[in-house]
């Protein structure tokens, strides 16, 4: 089955009751037993729910995975992830991520004796050299938020799979029509479905897909036992915005491509992070294990100033200043002040995080008209 065909069918089977073709919310809290013990297959709907069954078995479909689990959001995802650890334990994660990671690993499982190790990722011998008898975990992201840097999530995986360590792969950037990080040797996959999954600015939801049997049983007992599900009625939002992924990641990718050769053209502009470009950074990489470099762009100024910066920012029009990414409509952002205020400065800039940087996610409409209001906000 090819990806689109697969986006539709996989994982998703019609109501056996009724035969909707559309899986139903079923807005239910608990099911009646038969006798006690004696259910088919749902008890509480804090663990199992039939709506969020069918978007499981899709996402793992969609990733070439065995087993999905759903949660309230992102970080509710990454959260189970952690807890799959014990006080001494040792991460290495990039030292440019998500700033809501960076805050739950430093502020919340730091405090419970939680080791956080932060590195460029894009030099793996950094990673190997960070590795001790303590490491239990690497944490990647590829493409990095918001620098758009590629970790080679392969040979990762050879460093983990040599110091039994667990891989965890943040796939929410490239989604699976760009990568598959399974497939790539990663023991778990973490996807803010937020984002491009969901594709619509319409709902908060995470989820986690693995192969491994046992590592889904102790992720299921994490999720059942702290109860940080998703409703039914995000579940259906989520299974519809699959639906469509491939088409608008297509238009994404396309879109991507010509904004950033755009910017790059502009005089006013200093730098643009994109992976297309034959001169970013582990481009090579992002050619091998990616199929295409997606929608999301960082750029800087000429000056570096975050005055421009700020200026440009609430110029723009169909770009809308606003958190998150991934939807249909284009965004614009200050990862700063933003998605990345809770990174302390000195660690920002140390990872390359300029103060002035404008983070754009480059939605699906014509092209021309998103380079028409850069050209009018830029000058």
């Amino acid at each position: 089955m090819k990806f689109g065909t697969k986006a539709i069918h996989a994982g998703v089977e019609p109501d056996p009751t009724t035969g909707a073709i559309m899986t139903p919310i079923y807005q239910t809290s608990t099911y009646v037993q038969r006798s006690p013990g004696d259910h088919k297959g749902y008890e509480y709907s804090r663990t199992h729910n039939p709506t969020r069954t069918q978007l499981q078995n899709a996402l793992a479909a969609l990733e070439n995975g065995k087993h999905a689990l759903c949660f309230a959001s992102g970080m509710a995802a990454i959260d189970a992830v952690i807890k799959l650890l014990a006080p001494g334990d040792e991460v290495i994660s990039t030292n440019d991520l998500y700033g809501g990671s960076y805050r739950i690993f430093t502020k919340i499982f730091q405090n419970y004796g939680i080791k956080f190790h932060f590195t460029n990722m894009a030099d793996l011998s950094k990673v190997e050299a960070l590795v001790n008898e303590n490491t239990k975990m690497i944490w990647v992201e590829t493409p990095t938020n918001p620098l758009l840097n590629i970790i080679d999530i392969k040979g990762c995986a050879a460093i983990a799979k040599k110091h039994n360590l667990l891989l965890v792969a943040d796939n929410t950037f490239a989604t699976p029509y760009l990568q598959t990080p399974l497939d790539l040797g990663a023991d778990i996959v973490m996807h803010s479905l937020t984002k491009y999954m969901g594709g619509h600015s319409d709902v908060v939801m995470g989820a986690l897909i693995v192969q491994n049997d046992d590592l889904h049983e102790r992720l299921a007992f994490i999720q059942n036992a702290c109860g940080g599900t998703p409703g039914p009625q995000d579940c259906f939002l989520i299974l519809r915005g699959l639906k469509t992924l491939h088409l608008r990641m297509e238009r994404h990718c396309q879109n991507g491509r010509k904004i950033a050769e755009y910017l790059r053209s502009n005089p006013k502009v200093a730098k643009v992070y994109w992976p297309g470009f034959e001169d970013h950074n582990n481009h090579a990489v992002a050619k091998e294990q990616m199929n295409d470099f997606g929608g999301m762009i960082s750029f800087v100024l000429e000056g570096d100033r975050v005055e421009d910066a700020t200026r440009v920012l609430e110029k723009l029009k169909y770009f809308a200043l606003a958190e998150s990414l991934g939807g249909v409509e284009s965004l614009c952002g200050h990862p700063a002040t933003m998605t990345h205020a809770s990174i302390p400065q000195e660690a920002r800039i140390k990872a390359g995080l300029s103060d002035s940087l404008i983070r754009l996610s480059v939605g699906v409409e014509d092209a021309e008209d998103l380079i028409a209001d850069l050209e009018q906000a830029i000058g």
